[in-house]
């Protein structure tokens, strides 16, 4: 949003605004006269010491000194959303919570303590980590019931008594959410170390992705083993089976049975999880009496099933979400419309039990996924961000 040419320029804006979107214009560094005009808009954070510090919808923090703002006003909150489904912040939250529980789940007022710990690092010896920051960070949607510092510490002393760091997930970029509260956990020497986009988008579009042109596809009503599939090539199953876990990156290269308990229970989490996979050419058969190819689960371990599959994923059902994750394709296979199909069969799984809007996380520097997901028709919703404790209080 710019400020009107030939309009009054006044900062309208004081201390009192802290949490509110502005518009802020400043002289750019190179003050002579003459000097360009820069333009922020964001979540004004803080007004400390003639410092302004607002953070913009992908979580950057602009600061801003006082004597270089020449204009400022408060802003509506960012217009509704013109493509995909609608949907609030603490709606979305709540969806991708469930759809990728923590094994060990522990109120702290508003706020959530997630831990899923393991013994060893996925795909090796080592020592007892984390499976994803997801499922091993604190998610704060509401007041913890006391004052931020103390929180800060029982967060810390809670991940500590089981061997982990402590990590927050803090949101930025929609309506209500928490640009002020990282800004406060940057002032106590939490720092941000990775940032993701949740994209949302239409179902029903999903599902007519197919190995080819594949036109409107009929969705049945789902039956025993699940629902059918108009892509006989795509494997449906309810939980990972060894195949599956061949093929997924987190999983890849343990032993026979090395695939931690806390992992599987990660992955079947959710009101209603499913599989999908595309086996390697010439790979066996799994096929049902309805002729449909469905996982099997043999119990010998990741290491002891023939073969990798090209590309798997994966589908929470919650509602009307259908939460897609671990979309993955052989590297020598990608750009052959693998994930196409894989997301595909999934979406017609999640609309038979009723879904009609998707969403999916991906860190933003995946370019490569990023543009996958906006040609399919999703666009970004929110921004969401880990940050870590310091070492030491």
């Amino acid at each position: 949003m710019e400020f009107a040419a030939g309009a009054r320029l006044e900062v309208r804006i004081g201390a009192s605004d802290v949490g509110k979107r502005v518009t802020v214009r400043s002289l750019t560094e190179a003050a002579a006269p003459g000097a360009a005009f820069t333009d922020t808009v964001g979540i004004l954070t803080s007004w400390d010491e003639g410092v302004l510090l607002v953070t913009r919808r992908d979580g950057t923090r602009v600061r801003l000194a006082e004597e270089t703002v020449v204009a400022a006003k408060v802003v509506p909150a960012a217009p509704a959303r013109r493509r995909g489904p609608a949907a609030d912040f603490a709606e979305l939250a709540g969806v991708q919570e469930r759809g990728w529980q923590a094994v060990e789940r522990e109120a702290l007022g508003g706020w959530l303590l997630r831990a899923s710990r393991v013994d060893g690092a996925v795909g090796g010896a080592g020592a007892s980590t984390g499976f994803t920051r997801r499922a091993n960070s604190v998610l704060p949607l509401g007041d913890p019931g006391m004052p931020l510092p103390e929180a800060l510490d029982q967060v810390r002393r809670w991940y500590g008594a089981r061997g982990l760091p402590a990590y927050a997930q803090l949101a930025t970029g929609a309506g209500d959410t928490q640009e002020v509260l990282a800004a406060e956990l940057e002032e106590h020497g939490w720092r941000r170390e990775v940032s993701a986009l949740v994209m949302v988008g239409a179902l029903a579009p999903l599902a007519e992705l197919g190995p080819a042109s594949m036109g409107s596809l009929a969705v049945v009503a789902p039956i025993a083993e699940g629902p059918e599939t108009a892509d006989p090539g795509v494997r449906l199953g309810r939980t990972p089976d060894e195949a599956w876990l061949r093929r997924y990156n987190r999983a890849a290269g343990t032993g026979p049975g090395g695939v931690p308990p806390g992992v599987l229970a990660v992955l079947a989490s959710g009101p209603s999880p499913w599989f999908a996979r595309v086996d390697a050419a010439g790979a066996g058969g799994g096929d049902t009496a309805s002729g449909r190819r469905d996982f099997v689960h043999t119990g010998k371990g990741v290491s002891q099933a023939a073969g990798v599959p090209d590309a798997i994923g994966r589908c929470v059902v919650d509602g009307r979400w259908a939460g897609f994750s671990a979309v993955e394709v052989a590297p020598e296979r990608r750009r052959t419309g693998l994930a196409r199909r894989v997301m595909g069969a999934l979406a017609r799984t999640a609309l038979a039990e009723g879904a009609s809007a998707a969403w999916l996380q991906v860190e933003r520097d995946n370019e490569a996924a990023v543009a996958l997901y906006t040609r399919l028709g999703f666009t970004v919703h929110h921004h969401y961000h880990h940050y870590r404790a310091p070492e030491s209080a």
